[in-house]
């Protein structure tokens, strides 16, 4: 049975449902807070999130000057709904918008997601680099 899945930049009543979403991916390695979830959507220029009924699955949002450039991050889906065609349509969303208002959307991955995101026509184009830091 395929889901009807709801897409909309109305984010989450409840961010707590955001917080599961990372955690059942492994990405709360930071110790984000429900608080620092919602503060870091809220201050993205452009965000999707994918709801099933009131149940959010997944999201990606974008950070950018709304000029130039606008750098994807955050596209996650729950286990449980990946391999539907969500996160590529959150992607198409969040590309179009781009598009919309000439900025150039980029983004930074793991090697093991090359393959997918050079299926959704994105390119390699650069090294990218990361510096930790103590929070």
């Amino acid at each position: 049975m395929i889901k009807k899945i709801d897409y909309t930049t109305q984010p989450p009543g409840n961010f707590e449902e955001l917080l599961n979403l990372y955690e059942s991916l492994g990405w709360n390695s930071l110790k984000l807070t429900v608080n620092d979830l919602e503060r870091m959507c809220k201050q993205s220029w452009y965000a999707v999130y994918a709801f099933d009924k009131q149940q959010l699955v997944g999201m990606g949002r974008v950070i950018s000057d709304g000029v130039i450039t606008a750098i994807i991050c955050g596209v996650c889906v729950l286990p449980s709904y990946q391999s539907q065609g969500i996160g590529k349509e959150i992607l198409n969303r969040i590309t179009n918008h781009c598009e919309q208002n000439k900025v150039i959307p980029q983004l930074l991955c793991v090697e093991s997601l090359e393959s997918y995101y050079k299926k959704i026509g994105f390119k390699k184009f650069s090294v990218g680099m990361t510096k930790n830091i103590n929070r």
